[in-house]
């Protein structure tokens, strides 16, 4: 009974590591998909946003390099034909492709094709996770012993998590970007007070700071280039400013706009408000890290107990146990 049962368990570990690898490897490649779409790294996305800036003002465009036609040559290529297929089946709509855009920015992906490469794959995970997952349970009887039942919630598990991989992938950028942001406001806060102090205009407070941030804190800094190019070319500058904080969705940064919305109004003092801003924003990052200190108690709690006090007991109370046999023995 034995020799019969061993090479199904071995055949049953053996599907499912080969379904694992599947999902894994489709993650890998659209992953790679979007990164590729997405264009350059941080630093070159800086140099291109200020690249256009200095072409919009002189009104002229810059030519491409061979290297980089050729490679947005053959990006355009492949999106089309995602674009097209998604056309043909009626599900490249204006409001979720504005929403992909939207989420995506908030990610600091901010190219339209990768948009239509998110919903391209989110589009053909599904058939092809759940497809190998539906053909692997019902065809090559992956889980013979499973029941209807759990055989169905594994295909509806597969197709319902290759569905939302796009999303969550997208997700977990936006709140990485997000907490990289919320860390370094305060010190570009105050990079703002100092320029704002030495007479600065508001467009150049931003340019300079921008190019302060861009090693220290990329992405804080990548927005605040942005906005500061938005600043030199858009007729309302109160749209630059809600740009910022629709980009970076943070209540934060919502703080820092209106601050800002109600310096260009009103003539408040710039300086005076911001380092207001700044000193509220540094006592919430404090509290937030004795917020974790406090937690880490309790956290530590079940690893202590399963796996410290354990080894504790067995190396203070093992000599004495053998001492104790011996005596017995004797």
């Amino acid at each position: 009974m034995n020799h019969i049962i061993a090479p199904d368990l071995i055949g049953t570990l053996l599907s499912v590591g080969i379904a694992l690898a599947t999902a894994v490897v489709m993650l890998i490649v659209g992953h790679s998909l979007v990164k590729s779409v997405a264009g350059d790294p941080m630093a070159r996305r800086v140099r291109a946003l200020n690249d256009r800036r200095e072409q919009l003002k002189a009104g002229v465009a810059a030519s491409k390099t061979r290297r980089r036609a050729k490679m947005e040559k053959k990006t355009r290529i492949s999106v089309d034909r995602m674009k097209a297929i998604l056309g043909s089946m009626k599900m490249l709509q204006d409001s979720q492709l504005k929403t992909a855009a939207l989420n995506l920015s908030r990610a600091g992906i901010r190219t339209k094709d990768a948009a239509i490469t998110v919903i391209f794959f989110r589009l053909v995970a599904p058939i092809m996770i759940g497809g190998t997952a539906a053909i692997g349970v019902y065809l090559l009887h992956w889980f013979p012993d499973a029941s209807a039942f759990k055989q169905y919630m594994i295909v509806a598990g597969s197709l319902l998590t290759s569905y939302k991989a796009p999303d969550i992938v997208v997700k977990n950028l936006i709140t990485k970007r997000q907490q990289a942001i919320r860390k370094a406001l305060p010190d570009a806060l105050d990079l703002l007070v100092i320029c704002a102090e030495a007479g600065l205009s508001v467009d150049a407070a931003f340019n300079r700071v921008a190019r302060e941030l861009t090693k220290a804190y990329p992405e804080l800094g990548d927005e605040f280039a942005l906005t500061a190019i938005e600043l030199g070319f858009l007729t309302d500058r109160r749209q630059a400013f809600e740009n910022l904080a629709q980009r970076v969705n943070l209540d934060s940064i919502r703080g820092v706009v209106t601050t800002m919305i109600q310096t260009e109004k009103y003539g408040t003092p710039l300086a005076a408000a911001l380092r207001v801003l700044s000193a509220e924003f540094r006592h919430e990052r404090m509290m937030r890290a004795e917020e974790k200190a406090a937690r880490l108690p309790a956290i530590m709690t079940v690893p202590l107990i399963l796996f410290i006090l354990p080894v504790l007991f067995v190396v203070i109370l093992g000599p004495a146990a053998c001492s104790i046999k011996d005596n017995i023995m004797k």
